[in-house]
């Protein structure tokens, strides 16, 4: 009997709260295996954590999620569907938006350009496209202003920003276009205190507003402040998955370095 509830539970769980499931996922490169048989969740509304040493294999585990690298073997569930997901486009079509370190931002460009590039709104008049400029200014800054983000003008060079403010225009753009899931790439790195602060708000700014979010950092104190549970990687494996509050933070790092297994 308890093997069927369980069951059943595990099938609600799938249903009905993960937005995506990674299932025995491998990745070879040659003779290097980087990723052995990994499972990772994320359940709807979220923050997760996605933790582990360099090299430990969780890059490799995101550029696969994000149509960068294709598995060798397993599978990708997204949103109660199988998927396969060969390219970044395959992943920005399914509302997989992912920050980076270097955020995919143009320093030369405004924070509008930066904010539509690619998906820029256009008026056609014959075989001419203009630039509805001063309309994704607005929705620029109308967009960043509904999750709490102040910026002086949409107009503004993004070379100019602060670390912390150019992370704020990435997630605001995730957000405006619809993502259904949000990675950020150790947003927080080489930022100020200050700075740091703001980027967390905006991950909670993010969770509030019903966005999963895989947050990938070293940081285990920014964990205990956003992360609603933590995925440890080492060595290309699942070492497990945990709620906040479950270990110490002394725990996590021992866990990540190998100083303690499970």
């Amino acid at each position: 009997m308890e093997q069927v509830a369980e069951k059943i539970g595990n099938d609600l769980f799938k249903d009905e709260q993960v937005i995506v499931d990674m299932q025995n996922v491998t990745k070879r490169f040659g003779t290097v295996e980087a990723l052995r048989g990994v499972d990772f969740q994320v359940r709807k509304g979220e923050v997760r954590a996605l933790m582990g040493d360099n090299g430990a294999g969780k890059s490799t585990l995101i550029k696969v999620l994000t149509g960068v690298h294709t598995p060798t073997s397993g599978k990708i569930i997204f949103d109660g569907e199988e998927v396969q997901i060969n390219a970044p486009a395959d992943a920005r079509a399914l509302g997989i938006e992912t920050c980076y370190q270097d955020l995919a931002l143009i320093p030369l460009m405004s924070i509008w350009r930066n904010f539509f590039l690619g998906r820029e709104l256009v008026t056609n008049i014959g075989p001419i496209k203009w630039l509805q400029r001063q309309e994704m200014a607005k929705q620029c800054q109308e967009s960043l202003l509904d999750i709490g983000i102040h910026i002086r003008s949409a107009e503004e060079k993004v070379g100019k920003m602060s670390g912390g403010e150019r992370q704020s225009i990435a997630i605001g753009r995730a957000i405006h276009f619809g993502a259904k899931l949000l990675i950020l790439d150790e947003p927080t790195s080489a930022l100020s205190v200050k700075e740091t602060n703001k980027v967390l708000d905006y991950i909670r700014a993010a969770k509030e507003r019903g966005l999963p979010v895989i947050f990938i950092t070293h940081n285990v104190n920014h964990i205990y402040q956003v992360s609603d549970s933590y995925t440890i990687i080492r060595q290309g494996q699942s070492v497990g998955t945990y709620m906040k509050g479950e270990l110490t933070q002394q725990d996590i790092a021992d866990l990540i370095t190998g100083a303690r297994e499970k």
